[in-house]
């Protein structure tokens, strides 16, 4: 028996998730229609059911909400790199707030005694790391460079990126037809995009080494586009800056507030949004407050970016890493800076036992910045530690809410305050930050 095919549906959307979908109001199986709004009126259809839940397309908006505007992009909704765009900006900071506040109360039980307002910047243009899909597509007669679809894995066909950093925006096109002409345009399959102060980089995965005549056409596009053109056959030690006779500086980023100077390679990660990491980083180093005297413990420092400008201010930082090159760069940083008094160590803080050199000391301030993961295993261990002062930024508010709900709960330490920061506007992306202090300190 033929399966029944799905027939349009028309529903109220009482509330949307943080990733931008509507949920249509109703008895049973919550419906999530992406792309639907609260309060809005809406024809959907059921594209996947699933025993709790069921995911449906939206076909057309029937009463729209004040709350929605016309993305910006031509290709959204496809794209799988942003879910907001339909969205006003105050909104989705709204969305955004919501997803933190319910983390911290839902998983941790936890609140702050004040909310931060929100760390912004530009909301266009601010992407200065990425990473692009290639693909050579025969029946097409091109290759397609940009981010996965949304709800396939395939390469979405776009022409420029709105989110993307100047001058990426605009580079999607030029970068389709250049690999277009290249021997090894199939085995070719992402590019790394890194665009800092004074260049942009791209470095192009190769499968298979490129021709003579292939290396002409890269050089060429470097220098009609200026920017650094890398090629990278296998490991990081793979790494090949293509040579076209111009002097090149080290990829560099800035943070005034605290004079300093940050440099990094093109594949190093580094926080996406230029605008809001130098926000970020001002408002951590002022709600950690420092004294001149304090000795002050930077866990998950990558190359430095809160270590140097702590520098500024405390008598000694500690900057741990579990990456050997990031932690080598952030020393030839603290030299870079003249910052005797910042100094680096590798540590795998996904395994702290207390033991450690590190954990027997005494530090009067502590600033956490994880990945997604959070950091579970550390938080256990802070009892140990005893910092007066904890900054935690976050880019997950689930794990967030798990470690401070030992950090509370468990340890007796205060949330005194937490906010979100908008890192990546128009994306599902919360990250945030939260303020931690010793009841008795």
């Amino acid at each position: 028996m033929a399966r029944k095919r799905p027939e349009a549906e028309i529903g109220e959307i009482i509330s949307v998730t943080h990733d931008g979908r509507g949920i249509v109001a109703g008895e049973g199986k919550k419906v999530f229609v992406a792309g639907a709004l609260a309060g809005e009126r809406v024809q959907f259809l059921r594209r996947k059911r699933k025993r709790n839940f069921d995911e449906a397309e939206l076909l057309e908006v029937l009463d729209a909400s004040k709350d929605r505007v016309q993305p910006k992009c031509a290709v959204f909704g496809r794209c799988g790199g942003c879910a907001l765009q339909h969205i006003s900006h105050e909104r989705q900071l709204e969305i955004k707030f919501q997803s933190l506040k319910d983390a911290l109360l839902r998983i941790g039980k936890v609140a702050p005694e004040s909310w931060l307002e929100p760390i912004t910047g530009q909301t266009w243009n601010y992407r200065r790391r990425a990473r692009l899909a290639v693909k050579d597509v025969p029946a097409k007669g091109r290759v397609l460079v940009g981010f996965r679809e949304r709800h396939a894995p395939f390469v979405t066909d776009m022409q420029r990126c709105e989110v993307l950093a100047e001058p990426m925006d605009a580079l999607i096109a030029a970068l389709s037809e250049l690999i277009g002409t290249l021997s090894i345009r199939a085995r070719l399959p992402q590019i790394e995009v890194a665009v800092a102060d004074n260049a942009t980089a791209l470095v192009f995965r190769v499968l298979d080494p490129p021709s003579g005549a292939d290396r002409t056409r890269l050089e060429t596009f470097s220098r009609q586009h200026d920017v650094e053109v890398w090629l990278q056959a296998g490991g990081l030690d793979s790494l090949e800056l293509l040579d076209i006779g111009l002097p090149r500086e080290k990829l560099h980023y800035a943070l005034p507030d605290f004079d300093v100077e940050i440099e990094f390679s093109p594949v190093d990660f580094v926080q996406i949004n230029a605008a809001v990491n130098r926000h970020m980083v001002a408002a951590a180093i002022d709600l950690l407050d420092p004294q001149p005297g304090d000795r002050v413990l930077d866990l998950y420092c990558g190359i430095g970016n809160f270590s140097l400008p702590l520098a500024r201010r405390a008598s000694e930082v500690l900057g741990l890493e579990g990456e050997p090159v990031l932690v080598e760069r952030a020393r030839q940083n603290a030299e870079r800076n003249k910052l005797p008094n910042a100094k680096f160590g590798v540590a795998d803080l996904s395994a702290v036992n207390g033991s450690e050199d590190w954990m027997r000391r005494t530090w009067d301030r502590v600033l956490l910045d994880p990945a997604r993961d959070g950091a579970a295993q550390l938080v256990t261990q802070m009892r140990k530690l005893d910092p007066g002062r904890i900054v935690y930024v976050s880019c997950h508010p689930g794990t967030l809410a798990r470690d401070a709900a030992v950090l509370v709960n468990e340890l007796g330490y205060r949330l005194e305050s937490a906010g979100i920061m908008d890192m990546f506007p128009h994306t599902a992306h919360v990250e945030s930050m939260a303020i931690f202090s010793r009841k008795n300190k």
